[in-house]
Formats: structure tokens, sequence, C-alpha cells
């Protein structure tokens, strides 16, 4: 070590030395929501999120299964046994379930992603035995009617034909994604595709429910107007006698590494305002938290509402597009995806706008981040995070998205917290890794227009 360093850097550590005596030690960070957990002696996990402000909860099942493990050829599997677990299970008839809900003045439904399916009833608090036990019946006891396996493809089907097949939104995303995820299970829809859903049978669906539904491959989150101890007790009683599965392990198929960006262009004659769309495929939190909420960051910095820089740039300086943003959901089991996307306006050519986000994005990458808006982006970011403890599904919702696709309950609790140690430094780094349009990246980048249908080609349909 240089002489001349040695004096100040004994002063240095003398001050040290100082504060450490007489400076109390920062308070430990705060959790959001005091969440606690439990876990069955039948590997059932049980998270309780207590809140007294209305007299009401939220009963949460999340199964660790998505559309990611159905059989090849059988796309749709997951989404379509969601949809039997409404038709039958122990003591309800097809419909019942649902109507025993509404009767008792709540709500309920469910859902189904890549990583997890997930059902849900809000109610008052004093229905949650009873809706514990209508759920607990249908996690090992579904038995629908025979003829209302048929006839609820056919609704399946009918209803890709209309949230897919005639929105042409959807069609392009449906795209983005096949060509984002090659040769891995993200790539095909959760709703599957039309031909291979035509033929899914009882047969399959028992399959997937008898592999992938059990308490030791499940989540039950409970917030709103309980206790942990109520929940827990109540959880032991009636989920606790369920049997154990044998759940299988996870085998997904990889992507190559991609050999350039991709386009992809879809006419509609029902567009009428032009859509563009760049599709980067990035880490997950379950894969890299420190990049992840990098990412996050970046994603409010980029396209956080008006103040963001792709909205001033494209939308208020430029005059380019009616609205331009950026979007990141790092909620998955296997690698995420970050979107930029605009609409340009009247007469704006969709490259244009492509060009001028992708300039947005080298800006940003050449001059940093200004130290203002990190703060005021993370600012919004911790704000978003302590009103979510004012809803009653939010918490629940929060949670099992992040444990169900490998996060912990301390990464939800302490979110703040980590979001307030990201550096400038930590989000030029993943810009620069996965966002540089510039740079060769062996990740897939989808770039998407969807346009008006072409005037020859309209002219020729109405002549028909």
């Amino acid at each position: 070590m240089p002489k001349h360093f040695y004096k100040p850097l004994c002063h240095l550590v003398l001050l040290a030395g100082i504060l450490l005596i007489h400076v109390p030690a920062m308070a430990a960070p705060e959790k959001i929501f005091n969440a606690e957990h439990y876990t069955l002696e039948n590997g059932l996990e049980i998270v309780v999120i207590p809140s007294a402000r209305v007299p009401a909860i939220t009963h949460m099942v999340w199964y660790k299964t998505g559309a990611a493990d159905e059989p090849r050829g059988k796309s749709g599997i997951a989404h379509f046994l969601e949809h039997l677990m409404f038709k039958g299970s122990e003591g309800f008839g097809p419909g019942d379930f649902s109507e025993k809900i509404r009767a008792l003045g709540g709500n309920d439904n469910a859902f189904t992603s890549q990583d997890y399916t997930a059902y849900f009833e809000s109610i008052a608090s004093e229905h949650l035995e009873t809706v514990m036990t209508m759920e607990a019946g249908r996690m090992r006891g579904l038995n629908p009617l025979m003829e209302e396996v048929l006839s609820e493809r056919d609704v399946i089907l009918e209803e890709r034909r209309q949230r897919t097949d005639n929105d042409p939104g959807a069609k392009l995303s449906e795209q983005l994604d096949a060509a984002t995820f090659v040769n891995h299970p993200y790539g095909t829809p959760v709703i599957g595709w039309a031909h291979e859903m035509a033929s899914l049978s009882w047969a399959d669906a028992k399959n997937f429910y008898d592999h992938w539904y059990g308490p030791n491959n499940a989540i039950l989150i409970v917030s709103g107007d309980v206790t942990g101890a109520q929940v827990y007790e109540l959880a032991k009683k009636i989920y606790g006698p369920l049997p154990r599965v044998d759940v299988p392990k996870r085998h997904w198929i990889s992507s190559p590494p991609a050999n350039g960006e991709v386009h992809v262009t879809l006419y509609d004659e029902s567009v009428r305002q032009p859509t563009v769309e760049t599709q980067f495929r990035t880490p997950s939190h379950n894969q890299n938290k420190d990049e992840a909420l990098a990412l996050e960051v970046l994603a409010e910095i980029m396209g956080g509402g008006p103040s963001s820089r792709l909205y001033k740039s494209l939308v208020i300086e430029q005059k380019l597009a009616a609205s331009a943003g950026m979007s990141y959901s790092p909620e998955r089991v296997s690698d995420a995806t970050l979107t930029l996307y605009a609409i340009p306006l009247p007469g704006i050519e969709p490259a244009a706008v492509e060009e001028a986000y992708k300039n947005v994005l080298r800006t940003l990458i050449a001059d940093g981040i200004d130290a203002q808006e990190l703060i005021d982006a993370k600012t919004r970011m911790q704000d978003a995070a302590i009103y979510a403890r004012d809803s009653l599904a939010g918490p629940a919702m929060i949670f099992g998205y992040a444990l169900v696709t490998g996060s912990s309950i301390d990464d939800v609790e302490y979110w703040p917290d980590y979001i307030s140690k990201i550096q400038a430094e930590d989000v030029l780094a993943v810009a620069k890794k996965y966002l540089d349009p510039d740079a060769n990246n062996d990740r897939p980048v989808v770039t998407g227009y969807l346009l008006p249908a072409p005037a020859e080609d309209k002219q020729q349909e109405d002549a028909q």
C-alpha cells in the first residue's frame, strides 16, 4: 500500500470505531405482511396473512403445476382440469360448488398458468371452515359426470375461439411466446392448441390430476380476518387426513441458443391501431434474484407510467406513439420475459416506433441512470407494496405467485428493502446484458407487429 494512503486510512478506521461505539445500530427492515407459515405432516404448506380490516377472508389453494407440465401433444390439459374441478367433487354436483359460495355471499374462481394452478374463494370469515372443507373435497375427490367432461371440452374450445382466435392481440402474444420459447414448454399456450384440445379426454385429465394434485404439491394461503392458529387447526383437521401423492419431477426441455432477432407480423382486419412489441427472454426471480430485482427497477424506470423514459420520449417529446411502456413479471419457475411495447400514432410506421424505443434503450445504456429517477422509481415501487396490505385478496395473490415459483416468504416480506438496495450500476448491468439492441445475444429477442389487413385483402373480402 502506498505510504501516503496509510495515515488517512488509520483515521478512517478510528472514525469507524467511534461510530460503532456511539451510533445506534440501524433498525432491522420491517416486514410488509407479517405472514405466518406452517407445514402439515402430509406436506401441505400453509401461509396466513392476518388482517382485521374487514370481517372477510380470501382462501386460496395453489398447486405447483401448470401447462408446462403437460405431456407433449396434450396441450391445454391443465386448464381443462381446472374447469373440471367445478364439475363434481365430494358432496357437489356440476356447478354446485360455485352456487354454494354465492349462496354464502362470496365469490370464487380459478386460473391456470405455465407454472401453477390456483383456486380461490373470498367470503365472510365465519365461513372459513365451510370453504376449506369444500376445497379439500376436490383436492383428492374429483368426480365429474362423464357427460360433463365432453361438454366442458367444448366450452374451452369456444373459450379459445373467443379469447384467442378472435382476438388479434392474443394471437400475436401466442406467436411471440412460441418464437421466444423454442423447444421449451412455455412456447405452448396455456389454453392449448385447438387441434390438441379437441382430443382431450377424461383419462388425460384424471392422469394429470392423480400425478400433480395433492397436499404435498400445494400451498394453502389464507388472508384476512383470521389468526394463524385458527387456520392451522382447521387445516390440520380438514386437509391433514388427505394422503400424499407421488409427484413427478419436472423435466422441462431447453431452448437452443438464439441465432438472431425474429420478427413476427400479424395482419387482421379488425385492427384499428397497430401495435409494436419486442419481447426479451430474461431471468426470473427463481433463477437470479439479484438480476430480477434490478430488472424490476429497470421496468419501472422505462415503463412506469407518464413519467417513464419510454412514455416521455415516444409519446410526449417525439409524438410517435399514443402509448408506450415496458412490462416485466419475474414470477416464473423458468425464464421470464420483459416486453417493450408501443401503439404508433396514425401515419407513423411501426418500424420507426420500434427503432425509437430501441434508441431509448441505447441512451440508457450509453448514459446511465439519473440518481433522482432511480430514487423516484424505487419509491413508487415500495409505496405500491405497502398499499397492497389494504387489499383482501391481494396479499394472498402476492404470496401465491412468489412461493409457487420458488421464492421465499422473506423474499415477499422484505421486498421493499431489497429494492432499496438496487443501485444504478445494477440496473445498467442488466440492461446491457439482456436488452442491448446492438449486442450479439444468444437469448431470443422477438419483435411483433400487429397491423390492419392490407387494403387489397380487405377489398377482396368485401367483393366476396
